[in-house]
This record gives structure tokens, C-alpha cells and sequence, in this order.
């Protein structure tokens, strides 16, 4: 049977285009772990001097730092798997990248494939950079750690999967205000700076139903070394979120790249 037997198995080549198109302008993709960074060291570190200990999972005091830490690579892992994802505008509506690529045995399948691998792949090397950085602080608080990276990796296919498919629906650079509008607020109220047990009971709620409050749920849980079934929940969610958002993306990119 042929290795292309199923739609999307050539993804792997725009993939490797991707990588091609990159690999002299590397310090762009490197920019996206500064922003993590900088919040680690001022709110995590710096304000976190102040605080002193924060409830962690399953109610366990923790230092304000190793409260924030996994915070931010889960924000890493989105950041990066979204930022990339918004290049799919781009190449639809002004570079026609993917007209000349469709005139190859390359299919709409296979280019959402793709460019979902390479915004996952973003994420990921996000992820690893700044685990490298908490860890060398001591912000690592638990052997289970090391499992925050395929966690990382999996936030950024749920991310991946969802920021193509939204992209798709995107008419104009304006409409990439309706990203940040979703996007910053998740950022500061998924109980990535404080404790979710703070907010109003209304409040908590909404924020339960957040992407991202599942992605730092399970980032801190393994990060503390503090692992529950709450955490099975917190990967079924981020799964099934990727795989709706590739099958609306990949129904979407074949209706605008075939029109």
C-alpha cells in the first residue's frame, strides 16, 4: 500500500517547506519564547517575592513561581502554535502559496496536515525552551515534569487545530482583532496568575469551559508532580478540541483553495 494511501499523508512535505523557508530567518520563530520569559521573571519571580505561597492543585501551598511557571509554558505552547497558524492568511489570501503547491499531487487534506504539524511544531519548540529556563531555576518541582513536554506538545496540536480551522473564516487582516479578543482575555483569566478559587463562583465556570484553563491545569498538575483524573479530562478535552479544529480546517481549506 502506498505511504499516501490516507488524506493528509503529504502534509510531511509542506512541512519540510516550511522548515526550507525558516531555517535562515530561525530568530523570528526564537522572538516568540521572550514574551513567557519576561512575565516569569516579573509576575512570577519578582512579584512573586511578595506573595509568597499560592494553593495549588489539590489545595497544596506552592511558591508563587512554581504556581506561574507551568502557566506560562502551556501560554508558550499556544502562542507559538497560534502565532504560526495565522500564517495560513497570508499564504491563502495574498502570497497564493498553496495555488502553486495544488498543482502537485499535494491536496487541500495535506495542506491542512501540514501547516497543522508546523504550527504544533512552533508551539512545541516554545515549550521546550522554556522549560529549559524554568527548570534551570528550579521551578520543576516533580519528576513529572519531564511528561510536561509531550503535555506541551499536545496543547499545541489542540491550539494548531483550532487556530487553522479559525483562520479559514478570517476575510481581512482586521478580523485577526476577534483573535486577540479571544485570545488575550484567556491568557489572563484561565487561572494563569491566580488561583481559579478566586474568582466568583460565575466566573469559575467560565473559566472552566477555557482551552487554555485545561492546558495550565495539566502543565501545573505534572509540573508539581500532583497528577489526578482531573488531568485525564484535561487531555481528552485538548485532543478532542485538535481533532474538531484539523476537520473544520480541513473541510474549510478544501472549500477555499477549490472554489
Amino acid at each position: 500500500m502506498s505511504s499516501y494511501a490516507f488524506a493528509g499523508a503529504r502534509g510531511r512535505l509542506l512541512f519540510e517547506r516550511n522548515l526550507m523557508v525558516y531555517r535562515r530567518t530561525w530568530m523570528i520563530i526564537f522572538s516568540g519564547i521572550f514574551e513567557p520569559l519576561f512575565y516569569l521573571f516579573s509576575m512570577g519571580i519578582g512579584l512573586g517575592h511578595f506573595v509568597g505561597k499560592v494553593p495549588g492543585p489539590g489545595g497544596h501551598l506552592v511558591s508563587y513561581a512554581s504556581f506561574v511557571a507551568p502557566a506560562l509554558l502551556a501560554s508558550a505552547a499556544m502562542n507559538g502554535a497560534v502565532y504560526d497558524s495565522s500564517n495560513v492568511f497570508w499564504k491563502m489570501k495574498y502570497a497564493r502559496t498553496y495555488d502553486a503547491i495544488l498543482s502537485t499531487p499535494v491536496g487541500p487534506a495535506d495542506v491542512t496536515v501540514g501547516e497543522t504539524a508546523w504550527a504544533l511544531f512552533r508551539g512545541f519548540l516554545y515549550a521546550v525552551s522554556f522549560l529549559v529556563v524554568a527548570a534551570a531555576l528550579g521551578l520543576v518541582g516533580s519528576v513529572w515534569g519531564i511528561l510536561a513536554l509531550p503535555g506541551a506538545l499536545l496543547i499545541g496540536f489542540a491550539f494548531a487545530g483550532t487556530g487553522v480551522a479559525a483562520i479559514t473564516y478570517f476575510r481581512t487582516w482586521q478580523d485577526f482583532e476577534f483573535l486577540t479578543l479571544v485570545q488575550l482575555p484567556m491568557f489572563l483569566f484561565s487561572a494563569t496568575f491566580f488561583p481559579i478559587s478566586t474568582y466568583p463562583a460565575a466566573i469559575q465556570w467560565v473559566v472552566r469551559f477555557s482551552p487554555l484553563y485545561h492546558a495550565i491545569r495539566l502543565l501545573r498538575a505534572l509540573n508539581l508532580g500532583l497528577v489526578g483524573w482531573a488531568q485525564a479530562v484535561d487531555i481528552a478535552y485538548l485532543l478532542v478540541l485538535g481533532l474538531i479544529g484539523v476537520y473544520i480546517a480541513q473541510r474549510r481549506v478544501g472549500k477555499l483553495l477549490l472554489k
